[in-house]
């Protein structure tokens, strides 16, 4: 008889940020690197033209306030969003 063991899952959240100060391109990778290391973030977007941040994250682990905390050591600005 085989027993199955079942690991339990951590919902998963997606938060969206709206973020200040964009001035390139490369300013998407420096935010991606900063907050993707973040334990708890499984995935990070970011979106140049429209200065958003989405974030998907175990909010167990990480909170929306780390979230912001991160990407302000990484010298810009963010702020939660509805859209």
């Amino acid at each position: 008889m085989a027993t199955s063991t079942s690991t339990p899952t951590t919902p998963t959240t997606h938060t969206v940020l709206r973020a200040e100060g964009f001035s390139c391109p490369s300013c998407v990778a420096k935010i991606e690197k900063q907050v993707g290391r973040l334990k708890g973030v499984e995935n990070v977007k970011v979106h140049f033209a429209s200065a958003r941040i989405e974030v998907d994250h175990d909010a167990e682990r990480i909170s929306v306030d780390d979230l912001v905390a991160a990407i302000a050591k990484a010298g810009y600005r963010a702020a939660p969003s509805a859209f």
